[in-house]
């Protein structure tokens, strides 16, 4: 485990079938607290030596932007499998010798977009994989917080460490999601603003983004919901599916499905509520090894992380041009 702060706690947890042997931090103290909970587990401040061990088969990295792909591309190097926080890097480009490193050594990278593993999203998959939506016409998507006192001097304001703002922060999720159902978008444009937060970097990500079958894809994701917020829809002719909440301060997780009839008016109305824990962590986790048994590409993998930070690339040059 590379980084030991919130995420990597997470990370840990979800471990089932698998026996932590190594945790790094910047913060030793951070790493033994972690490491305190793994029998045998060693801490470290000293990454590149943590992903050499050969004791070590899989490498989770949940450190800063700006480590994500160095880490990556030194793990899969000496042959280890890698599982990558979002979004990846602070640039498409960073991941591409990561990709030369798995190709060369025949590791597997997957990139953590964790919200894909939602209660609320694995239903709302087997919904559309089911056909019943009918041809998707678009999504829209927002999410946000607020930040907290001194948000404006943590690391993701920070553009050398951070590589951008909300966009590439809760952006790239929804980014990711939109790809997730309606595919790659050929059409980018955006607005990125900072309307409160003193930093560098925007507060404030708009995006409208189009395939080349005409469906849009409509997205918020700001650092100024004083509410923490999250709301997707997909839309399709056929009826329409609202997944609303993420568990927690984003308020409880719900899956609402609004079914057309042929004659059309109110549509019937069916719910899912998943007042439980998040279990998007062991989901995601399970899938991973599931790759590692198949010998299957990640999905989603590099490629995937890429798109996606090619999107926010083009917005970043549309607006600072």
């Amino acid at each position: 485990m590379i980084g030991c702060g919130a995420i990597g706690r997470k990370r840990a947890a979800a471990l089932s079938g698998a026996a932590l042997t190594v945790c790094c931090d910047v913060v030793l103290d951070r790493a033994r607290g972690l490491a305190a909970a793994a029998p045998g587990c060693a801490a470290t401040t000293e990454w590149q030596a943590a992903v050499t061990r050969p004791d070590v088969d899989v490498v989770l990295a949940a450190a800063t932007h700006d480590m994500l792909a160095p880490i990556a591309r030194e793990a899969a190097a000496a042959g280890k499998h890698v599982l990558m926080e979002k979004p990846g890097a602070r640039g498409a480009d960073e991941l591409d010798a990561v990709a030369q490193a798995a190709r060369q050594s025949g590791s597997l990278v997957r990139i953590g977009f964790n919200h894909r593993y939602h209660r609320a999203f694995r239903k709302a998959r087997e919904i559309f994989d089911s056909g019943a939506l009918g041809e998707l016409m678009f999504i829209r998507g927002r999410y946000g917080h607020g930040g907290r006192p001194g948000y404006e001097k943590e690391w993701r304001a920070d553009p050398k460490i951070s590589g951008g703002g909300e966009l590439l922060d809760q952006g790239s999720h929804l980014i990711d999601l939109s790809r997730w159902f309606l595919g790659d978008f050929s059409a980018v444009h955006g607005r990125t603003r900072t309307y409160f937060w003193q930093m560098p970097v925007e507060d404030n990500g708009f995006l409208l983004l189009e395939t080349a079958r005409g469906q849009i894809a409509f997205l918020h994701a700001g650092w100024t919901e004083w509410k923490n917020l999250f709301s997707f829809e997909i839309a399709g002719s056929n009826g329409k599916l609202e997944i609303s909440g993420l568990g927690g301060s984003y308020g409880l997780e719900r899956l609402t499905w609004y079914k057309m009839s042929a004659a059309m008016g109110p549509p019937e109305t069916l719910a899912w509520e998943y007042p439980m824990a998040d279990d998007s962590w062991e989901a995601e986790w399970t899938a991973f090894l599931e790759d590692l048994r198949q010998n299957r590409p990640p999905n989603p993998g590099i490629a995937d992380a890429q798109a996606v930070l090619r999107i926010i690339e083009r917005v970043y040059r549309e607006n600072h041009s």
